[in-house]
């Protein structure tokens, strides 16, 4: 068996000259996904929530992928990028708006107009405190940590009050100050280049605010109707969302540390790595040790396809973006056809290689974007392919129900993430 390692190494051995290209060359790139207008699909925000499992699954959402966007938003502060802080803005806005929507949908209106305005502050006193650490002001990055943390005890007493003391304010501003602890941390460990460090932050801050979105959800609903979210079956479902919703942004992190060099890049192919170890224990726990080594084996090619084909990005391959393309589409063809074997075809055959198909489709669209420095494009790609992925979750859960009994481990980092996905030679 190689270890994935062994292409991080040949990856970062390709860097240093597609470095020196990214910045300079023109990329063509394949036509980004559309709509039937013609324009970049864009995501449509949330329907309401007509149950609690479905309450439950927005939060998660909307919780997990604004705090990757405020990571991002962040970081461009960090780089000196504005085109990409300038769509990270508009996306945190447009996401703020949507997530106000889903809790005044739980809550009612006016307090969802105050979550709201708690949660604008906090994306302000975020920018604040990485325009402070950019620029190195120990006494601004003093008031912006202190300003986050009044945020947190905001959000303790709003959700305690709108809960009607469902929920306790000290619990609940616990679980927003670890929030802003965690953001904190990540945007002062990429400040100092310690990259391993911001990355796996960044991995933590996810999976913590996507159990927090479940939390949120929980606080809205009486005892009996809460007990739905603590179901096995419920359990099982936002495991594999929160597991395969993150594979798609620890890959777009990796995709897009191509372009910054060899050390950010090996960074981010760690968390990737862990992510992977995290879901074949998962997958070992529903089918077996010998079946999770065929899924890692699987599920290691088609992330090798992936980067295989940001590498050429970066280097301006043409031949090489090809040839990467075309052993992806080999690599989700087997991993559908093991997916599906494993669901004894309750999900047919070639509906899952579809589905698998267009989330490597994303992901070429938006490496392709962020190449161009087309920043808003990617962002939306981004999103409406975080979407996707969790509704594959919700297909295979409910196929792996109905098939097999599960037992998979409630948990992302805490159920085994950490070690290196393998792959057969």
């Amino acid at each position: 068996m190689r270890s994935r390692t062994g292409l991080v190494v040949l990856v970062m051995l390709a860097l240093g000259a597609a470095a020196c290209d990214s910045n300079t060359a023109n990329r063509s790139s394949s036509p980004p996904t559309t709509q039937a207008s013609g324009h970049p699909a864009e995501h449509q925000g949330a329907a309401p929530a007509t149950t609690p499992k479905e309450l439950a699954a927005e939060l998660e959402q909307y919780f997990a992928q604004h705090t990757l966007i405020a990571v991002r938003q962040m970081r461009s502060v960090l780089t000196a990028t504005p085109d990409y802080r300038k769509a990270a803005d508009a996306e945190l806005q447009e996401y703020t708006e949507e997530l106000g929507q889903v809790v005044a949908a739980a809550y009612g209106d006016a307090q969802g107009d105050r979550f709201k305005q708690i949660w604008q502050r906090g994306i302000t006193d975020f920018s604040s405190y990485a325009d402070a650490v950019a620029a190195n002001d120990a006494s601004a990055k003093q008031q912006a940590r202190a300003a986050l943390l009044a945020d947190a005890d905001a959000y303790g007493s709003w959700l305690a009050e709108a809960s009607n003391g469902r929920a306790k304010a000290s619990d609940a501003a616990t679980v927003m100050r670890t929030h802003v602890e965690q953001l904190m941390a990540q945007a002062d460990a990429y400040a100092a280049h310690d990259y391993a460090k911001a990355y796996q932050v960044e991995r933590e801050a996810y999976e913590h605010m996507f159990t927090a979105g479940t939390s949120l959800a929980k606080a809205s609903l009486a005892p009996k109707a809460a007990a739905a979210i603590d179901a096995p079956a419920e359990k099982l479902r936002a495991a594999f969302a929160m597991l395969l919703g993150e594979h798609m942004q620890l890959v777009i992190d990796t995709q897009r540390a191509t372009f910054a060099g060899a050390p950010e890049f090996k960074a981010a192919a760690a968390q990737v790595n862990a992510n992977t170890t995290a879901l074949t224990k998962g997958m070992g726990a529903i089918v077996g040790p010998k079946k999770a080594t065929e899924f890692e084996d699987a599920w290691a090619e088609h992330v090798e396809g992936l980067l295989d084909y940001s590498t050429a990005v970066a280097s301006n391959d043409e031949a090489a973006k090809t040839a990467a393309r075309q052993e992806m589409r080999g690599y989700g063809a087997r991993l559908a056809l093991y997916l599906s074997d494993v669901v004894r075809n309750e999900v047919p055959l070639e509906p899952l290689t579809n589905a698998l198909g267009e989330h490597d489709q994303h992901l070429v669209d938006q490496v392709n974007a962020y190449a161009e420095k087309r920043y808003g494009e990617a962002q939306e790609t981004e999103i409406h392919g975080y979407e996707q992925m969790l509704g594959v979750a919700n297909t295979l859960v409910a196929a792996i129900q109905k098939t097999v009994k599960p037992q998979l481990p409630v948990g992302g980092s805490q159920t085994g993430g950490g070690g290196t996905a393998n792959r057969r030679r």
